[in-house]
C-alpha cells in the first residue's frame, strides 16, 4: 500500500470508524457519514490535493506520510474523536501520558462525552468440536445507553452446507435463551447437539470487540490545536533551512489538514447539539393516594372504583402486597352522618392514572398548582440525557444529590473495554456532575458513595466541578461483617465504602446529630439457629476464619429487637456520632446478612443503600420540602426515604427495574403497607403514608439518531463559501416530518405523533421552557407565570428546538 492509499484508507477509518451490523441509531448515522465521504468530502479533497502539489510534485510522498502520521492516532472504532495513540515516542504527549497509564490531571477523554459501552459485533462462523455455526447480527437492535444486558441466541435455520444459523438479538426485560426450543428445533431439523456445545460457541462469538463511544465536545479545536503542536514539533525538530518552497510546502500540509478537520468537526458536531437537544417526555402517568383525591372531590373516587380499569389497579394492589385476596372495593368508601368520606384503612390505596387514561385530567385538574401539589418525578432515562433535560426546569431548585454510581468494576452494570477505563469512567461522572452543579442550588450539597476502585478518581472530579474549599467530609460507611484487619485469599477483606460530600457553597446547612440506636438481645428459635450457623459457615469458609470466632446477628420479625456482634465481641449500646458510620447502626447489612429476617428486604434481593443510611444524608443538609434527587436510582432507596421524611424527591434510572422494582416501591411507599413496607426508616419516622407522584420515560439519543432524516442532495452547492466549512446539515430535515406546511394558508401545523406515540407534550414543554405547570387540562397547559398554551394548535416556534437544531 502507497503511502497515498494508506492516509486515504485512515482517512476513512477516521471519519466512519469501524464496520458494524445491526440496527441502531449509530448504524443509521454511519451510513449517513461513509455516503457524505464517498460522495462529498473524498473527491473533492483529492482534487484539491492533485492541485496543491502541482507547484512542487516532490512533496507528494512527504504529504501523505505527514498526514497519515497525524489522523491516524485519531482513529476510534466507534468514530469517536479523542486521544486514541498516546505513545511515549510521541514526545510532543511526553509531559501529559505514558503509553500504559493515564494521568488524571489531563485525562485522555476529558474534552468528551461518554455516551455509552457497546459491542462492534459482526455476523461470523465459529467451529466447534467439528460443527460449524453461524450467527446472524443482521437484525441486532444494538443499547440506547449504558445499560447491562445480555445476548440471547434463537435457531435460525439449518444451512444446506449443515451449517447452523442462529439470530442474536439482545435481551428485553430478563428474557434468557431458551436451551430447550434450540434443542427441539435442532433435533426437528435432524441434529443433537448439547448444551455445553452450544454455550462454548456462543462464548465464542461474544469475544468480540467491545467500545467506549463517546463525542467530542468540540472536535474543530481540539484537532486545530493536536495539528499546530504536532506541525510544530514536526518542524522544529529537524529543520535548520528555510527556503521559499519549504514554506510553502509546509502551508499545504497545513491547509489540507484544515479542510479535512472542518469537515470531520461537521459531523460531531451535529452529534453534539442531538446529544443536548432537549428530549421529549413519554408514556407520563400519575399515582396518587385516594385521600389526595377524596379531601378535594370524593366523586372521582367513585368513578375510579366504577371504571373498568378499576380490576386491573386491584390486580396491582395485590402483587404489591398491598390489599389482600379477599378485599372489598365496596369498603373503600362509608357513610354516616357526616356524609360520604373514605374509610380510614384504604386512605392511602396507590391510583396508577395508567390504568384510568380518561379520568386522568379529572384528577390532576384538582390541583391549583400541579407541579408544586407533586412530591415526586420517577424519570425513565439514561442519566445525562434526563439531567441535560430537565436542567432548566429543576436548576438551582435542587437541596440534596446522593448517588450511588458504579463503581468500575467488572462485577457491576458498568463495563469499559480499553485500557483506559479510568478515563471513561471520570468522563462520564464528569459529563453529569457537571450539570448537578447548576441543579443544586447555593445551599446544596452532593453525597457521591463510591468503594476502593474510584475514590480517588471520583474526588479529583468533585473538586473540579465543587472546588476544594467546598469538601465537606470523608465519611466511612463500614459495611463488612468483620470488625479489623482480616484477610480474604491474598489481600485484606474490604470491609468499608466512601461518600464524599461537598456543599455548593458554605452557605450549605449541615445538622450532624447523632443517631440513637439501641440495641437488645434476644433467644432465637431452634430454626433461627440452623439458618444463622448454615449461613456463618459459608461465609467464614469465603474469607478463611473459624465460625467459633464470630456470633450471629438476629432480628425478630417485627424488626424490634437485634443483637450485633462479630469476631465474638458482642456490643450492645449506642454506636458513635462519628464520621465512621457502621452498617449494623442501620440495622441492614449486619455483621451477618440475614435475608429472611432483613427489614431492607426488597421484592426478590437486599438492597445495598439501606433507608436509615439516606436518613442520615437528606437529613444532615435539607429540611422538610426540600428536593432530594438521585440519578443512579437503582431500585429507589433514596426516594423512598426522602418520601418518608418529608422531602420531594427525583430519581432517575435507566434500567428496566426502574418499572419492575422502584415504581412499585415507591407505590408501596405511599400506601404505607405491602410486600416491603413497613420497612426501612417507618417505624423510626412514624411514616403513615399517602403522596402524589409522577413517572414518565423520555426521548432517548439513539431514538433521535434512528428518526433524523438527512437530505442526499449535492453537498457543495455554494460557489460563494468554502465548501469544506458549509454547514453540510442545512437542508436536511431532520425531525420536520412532524410538521405540515400549508404554503397557500401560509400556515404550519404541528403533528408530534408522526415521532412518537404517547408524547406528553405539557412535561416536555415544561422542561424546555424552565416553566412549573400551574394546571393541565385536555387541551392546555398553564405555567406559573400565567402562560397558556394550546396543546392542540402547538406554535412550531415552541417545540424548534426538540426538532430541528
Amino acid at each position: 500500500m502507497t503511502k497515498e492509499q494508506r492516509f486515504y484508507s485512515a482517512l476513512k477509518d477516521l471519519f466512519i470508524g469501524a464496520k458494524v451490523e445491526g440496527e441502531s441509531g449509530y448504524i443509521n448515522l454511519m451510513k449517513i457519514k461513509s455516503r457524505y465521504f464517498e460522495k462529498g468530502v473524498f473527491p473533492r479533497l483529492q482534487d484539491d490535493i492533485e492541485k496543491a502539489l502541482a507547484l512542487f510534485p516532490h512533496f507528494r510522498e512527504e504529504l501523505f506520510d505527514k498526514l497519515y502520521s497525524f489522523f491516524s492516532r485519531y482513529f476510534s472504532e466507534s468514530g469517536s474523536i479523542y486521544f486514541r495513540y498516546t505513545p511515549l515516542d510521541q514526545n510532543v504527549y511526553e509531559k501529559v501520558y505514558t503509553d500504559d497509564k493515564d494521568v488524571m490531571l489531563f485525562w485522555k477523554t476529558h474534552m468528551l462525552y461518554y455516551v455509552k459501552t457497546d459491542r462492534l459485533f459482526k455476523s461470523m462462523d465459529v467451529e466447534i468440536e467439528g460443527q460449524k455455526f453461524f450467527f446472524d447480527v443482521s437484525t441486532l437492535e444494538h443499547k440506547k445507553a449504558n445499560e447491562k444486558r445480555d445476548i440471547i441466541y434463537s435457531f435460525k435455520e439449518k444451512r444446506k452446507d449443515g451449517i447452523v444459523s442462529f439470530t442474536v438479538q439482545y435481551s428485553e426485560k430478563g428474557k434468557k435463551t431458551k436451551f430447550d426450543q434450540i434443542q427441539k428445533a435442532l433435533k426437528k431439523a435432524g441434529l443433537k447437539l448439547s448444551e455445553d456445545i452450544l454455550k462454548r460457541a456462543f462464548r465464542v462469538f461474544e469475544r468480540q470487540s467491545e467500545v467506549d463511544y463517546f463525542i467530542n465536545k468540540n472536535a474543530k479545536a481540539f484537532l486545530e490545536e493536536q495539528f499546530d503542536l504536532w506541525l510544530y514539533q514536526y518542524v522544529f525538530s529537524g529543520e535548520t533551512q528555510w527556503t521559499e518552497t519549504r514554506i510553502k510546502q509546509l502551508q499545504t500540509l497545513k491547509d489540507i489538514a484544515r479542510k479535512i478537520i472542518a469537515f470531520i468537526s461537521q459531523f460531531e458536531d451535529e452529534l453534539v447539539k442531538i446529544w443536548n437537544k432537549p428530549k421529549f417526555v413519554l408514556n407520563s402517568n400519575y399515582v396518587i393516594t385516594l385521600d389526595r383525591i377524596a379531601e378535594k372531590d370524593i366523586s372521582i373516587v367513585e368513578k375510579l372504583i366504577k371504571h373498568k380499569g378499576f380490576k386491573e389497579q386491584i390486580s396491582e394492589w395485590k402483587d404489591l402486597g398491598i390489599v389482600e385476596g379477599n378485599f372489598k372495593p365496596r369498603e373503600i368508601i362509608e357513610t354516616d352522618l357526616g356524609g360520604k368520606h373514605l374509610t380510614e384503612e384504604w386512605q392511602h390505596l396507590p391510583i396508577d392514572t395508567k390504568y384510568f387514561k380518561d379520568l386522568e385530567h379529572d384528577i390532576i385538574g384538582l390541583f391549583d398548582n400541579l407541579d408544586k401539589a407533586l412530591d415526586g418525578w420517577l424519570i425513565k432515562s439514561e442519566n445525562y440525557q434526563a439531567l441535560n433535560t430537565i436542567e432548566k426546569k429543576f436548576a438551582e431548585r435542587i437541596q440534596v444529590c446522593y448517588i450511588d454510581p458504579p463503581y468500575n468494576t467488572e462485577k457491576e452494570s458498568f463495563n469499559y473495554s480499553d485500557r483506559f477505563n479510568r478515563a471513561s469512567w471520570a468522563t462520564m461522572l464528569d459529563n453529569r456532575i457537571e450539570i448537578v452543579y447548576r441543579l443544586l442550588n447555593h445551599k446544596g450539597s452532593i453525597n457521591v458513595q463510591v468503594d476502593f476502585h474510584e475514590t480517588a478518581t471520583l474526588r479529583f472530579i468533585l473538586d473540579k466541578n465543587f472546588k476544594e474549599e467546598n469538601f465537606l467530609n470523608e465519611i466511612i460507611w463500614r459495611i463488612g461483617w468483620l470488625s479489623g484487619f482480616k484477610t480474604a485469599g491474598d489481600k485484606y477483606a474490604r470491609n468499608h465504602e466512601t461518600i464524599w460530600f461537598y456543599r455548593k457553597s458554605k452557605e450549605a446547612p449541615f445538622s450532624g446529630k447523632a443517631l440513637d440506636v439501641h440495641y437488645k438481645t434476644v433467644k432465637p428459635s431452634k430454626a433461627q439457629i440452623q439458618q444463622i450457623n448454615s449461613f456463618v459457615r459459608a461465609i467464614c469458609s469465603s474469607v478463611d476464619i473459624k465460625p467459633e470466632k464470630v456470633e450471629w446477628v438476629i432480628k425478630a420479625q417485627d424488626g424490634t429487637i437485634v443483637k450485633a456482634a462479630s469476631r465474638g465481641e458482642g456490643k450492645e449500646g449506642v454506636y458513635p456520632a462519628e464520621d465512621v458510620w457502621n452498617a449494623s447502626e442501620y440495622d441492614d447489612l449486619n455483621s451477618i446478612m440475614i435475608m429472611s429476617y432483613s427489614d431492607e428486604k426488597v421484592g426478590d434481593f437486599l438492597t445495598q443503600k439501606p433507608e436509615k443510611l439516606l436518613q442520615r444524608v437528606i437529613e444532615a443538609s435539607s429540611g422538610r420540602g426540600d428536593i432530594v434527587m438521585d440519578f443512579f436510582l437503582g431500585t429507589g432507596t433514596t426516594c423512598a426515604a426522602a418520601h418518608k421524611l418529608g422531602r420531594r424527591w427525583i430519581g432517575i434510572e435507566m434500567a428496566e427495574y426502574l418499572q419492575t422494582k422502584a415504581l412499585p416501591r415507591q407505590k408501596q411507599v405511599i400506601a404505607a403497607r405491602g410486600n416491603n413496607e413497613p420497612c426501612g426508616i417507618s417505624k423510626r419516622v412514624k411514616w403513615q403514608g399517602g403522596g402524589f407522584f409522577k413517572y414518565y420515560e423520555l426521548e432517548q439519543y439513539e431514538d433521535v439518531l434512528k428518526r433524523v432524516a438527512y437530505d442526499d442532495a449535492d453537498l457543495f452547492n455554494d460557489p460563494n463559501q468554502d465548501p469544506y466549512h458549509q454547514y453540510v446539515f442545512l437542508r436536511d430535515l431532520k425531525m420536520l416530518q412532524a410538521l405540515e406546511v400549508d404554503l397557500k394558508q401560509n400556515k404550519v401545523k404541528v403533528d408530534l405523533s408522526k415521532l412518537y406515540k404517547n408524547i406528553d407534550i405539557a412535561e416536555t414543554l415544561s422542561n424546555l421552557t424552565g416553566k412549573w405547570i400551574k394546571r393541565i387540562t385536555r387541551d392546555t397547559v398553564e405555567f406559573e407565570d400565567g402562560e397558556k398554551i394550546d396543546l392542540k394548535n402547538l406554535d412550531y416556534r415552541l417545540i424548534k428546538p426538540l426538532i430541528w437544531w
